[in-house]
């Protein structure tokens, strides 16, 4: 299930997630993920500049993932910078974000 979700913000609460480079895609996953390994190589061969964070590395990385995803921590997920959000992409689903 892919979910492409456009920031909210309530009161003073930032509903975007902090990244390593706020000018870039951020990828979270996991290096045992099939679906993440593959979303990277999509991102690779189209030569797009991104940080990846391991969830499973990385305790602050994923509670944020879960605060985005309501609780839950599906990966791949996606960040643009602006904040929007893919989570779980099928490679048509990526590509497609990739050019709007």
């Amino acid at each position: 299930m892919t979910a492409y979700v456009q920031p909210e913000t309530s009161g003073t609460e930032e509903a975007t997630m902090t990244t390593p480079d706020v000018d870039q895609l951020t990828v979270y996953g996991a290096g045992w993920c099939p679906d993440v390994r593959r979303s990277r190589a999509l991102l690779d061969r189209e030569g797009v500049n991104y940080s990846y964070v391991d969830v499973e590395a990385d305790e602050a990385a994923a509670a944020a993932v879960r605060r985005l995803q309501g609780g839950q921590r599906r990966i791949p997920t996606v960040v643009w910078p602006d904040g929007t959000h893919l989570v779980e992409p099928s490679d048509a689903e990526l590509s497609a974000a990739l050019r709007r």
